[in-house]
């Protein structure tokens, strides 16, 4: 049972970042019945598959499970990742060669806009009829566009351990003031304590979207439970102040100057866990293989508190930006073996071994066959669910763009290096003015 609840809770959680998107799926062929119990693998050796991945850090892993699908059915599956923070480029340019993706994917909503005139419809497809829900359905109309393949949370990872050298413990931490004191206490003693209270805020394209995406997603989500609403054409920045209170804890209080976060990556951030120079990593169930090393005893999650809302009964950040979709203008060949390949990935027990393990991808998949996870953050979420409090919706793949996202980490970076008011306030514009002008577009 308990493994059934992250996703059975999601249901509710992605309503709002599942709205559909008005107009047809313009056209295409016909969705096929791959509805075998094998997938109809048999059917598909005329045809190939061409994966662009978006994840670099489950690259291995596909790579290995498309090579475990060939040497079981015969059907080439070539799968191509791309680079941190790239994807859409990379997409469009392999959109436009001959030998195009077959299974690509889009964020949620605004993706699919970019995208909906390539995508096949999966209604009736096998993959379909696995969903647990359909709330995890990406839809253009009435067509089904994109199925989400893995739920994911996020928020602050923890080392218990050190924590609890500065004195300190999860249950002591409720809420942004309760983090603030914890933070604040941990840096003003790092010389006695041997550690900062947070790793690096990374800048880098490897690190900053964690920041100008993730950490900008809790002012987002606010407001749009505050207006009732799940997009929006102009966001007002209701709670701009508190996402400004949260960043200046984690630059003001982390293992290096903000003038140097510019420079840092993602793996000094995980590289300054690991090795014990900080407390507390934002980051996802997705780290788990990073972090493990520290020991699942030491390890633990907070919420992203930023002093708004029932932060007692807060939960994490839940949901997901990661839709398949399939190529309409592959050739009928390419688009079976592409559906029989999904099909075998959310069903077969190699598939499901290499999505859900803690050994592979960790994930928790929105398919009737999600195994119970051996990735501790994973059931710490789960724990959270299950201790009934209010998951924090992922609003972000309404945000206008990668372009959006970009002037804001920019933004973001510069006034870590000089925190003025002058500074904030081009934080301020990159996050609402160029709101509208990029929705406009």
């Amino acid at each position: 049972m308990k493994k059934r609840l992250l996703t059975l809770a999601l249901c509710g959680v992605m309503a709002l970042s599942l709205a559909a998107c008005g107009g047809g799926n313009g056209g295409g062929n016909p969705p096929a019945d791959s509805g075998s119990s094998d997938g109809g693998n048999a059917g598909a050796a005329s045809g190939s598959v061409y994966y662009l991945n978006f994840k670099p850090e489950q690259d291995g892993d596909w790579q290995e499970l498309a090579k475990a699908y060939t040497a079981e059915t015969g059907v080439e599956v070539k799968v191509q990742t791309a680079a941190s923070g790239q994807y859409e480029a990379t997409l469009m340019s392999e959109m436009a060669k001959t030998e195009a993706p077959t299974l690509f994917q889009v964020n949620g909503p605004v993706g699919l806009a970019n995208w909906k005139d390539y995508c096949y419809d999966l209604s009736g497809s096998a993959l379909a009829g696995e969903l647990s829900s359909q709330d995890f359905a990406l839809r253009d109309g009435s067509a089904m566009s994109g199925i989400a393949y893995v739920i994911e949370t996020y928020g602050i990872i923890v080392n218990t351990k050190l924590l609890g050298d500065a004195g300190y413990t999860l249950d002591g931490i409720k809420s942004f003031a309760d983090l603030k004191k914890v933070a604040e206490d941990i840096t003003a003693r790092s010389g006695e304590l041997g550690f900062s209270a947070f790793t690096s805020a990374g800048m880098d394209g490897s690190s900053d979207w964690r920041f100008k995406t993730h950490l900008a997603n809790l002012p987002i989500y606010f407001e749009y439970e505050a207006d009732g609403i799940g997009d929006t054409d102009a966001i007002k920045g209701t709670y701009l102040d508190n996402y400004r209170a949260i960043w200046d804890l984690y630059i003001n209080n982390c293992t290096c100057a903000p003038t140097l976060l510019s420079a840092k990556t993602g793996d000094d951030s995980v590289a300054e866990f690991v090795t014990e120079q900080a407390v507390f990593y934002q980051n996802g169930t997705w780290a788990y293989g990073d972090v493990a090393d520290v020991g699942e005893e030491n390890l633990g999650m907070l919420p992203i508190y930023i002093g708004v809302g029932d932060e007692a009964n807060q939960g994490l950040c839940t949901g997901t930006e990661n839709y398949w979709c399939v190529n309409k203008n592959a050739s009928p060949e390419d688009i079976q073996a592409t559906l029989d390949f999904m099909y075998w990935c959310v069903t077969s027990e190699t598939g499901l071994e290499y999505l859900c393990s803690g050994d592979h991808m960790g994930f928790v998949i929105p398919f009737k066959g999600n195994l119970e996870s051996s990735n501790l953050l994973v059931n710490i979420a789960n724990d959270y669910v299950a201790n009934g409090t209010t998951s924090i919706k992922w609003c972000f793949p309404t945000m206008p763009s990668e372009e959006w996202k970009n002037v804001l980490g920019s933004a973001l970076t510069n006034y870590a290096a000089d925190q003025t008011d002058a500074n904030w306030e081009t934080v301020r514009a990159a996050f609402v003015d160029n709101w509208a002008a990029e929705k406009s577009k």
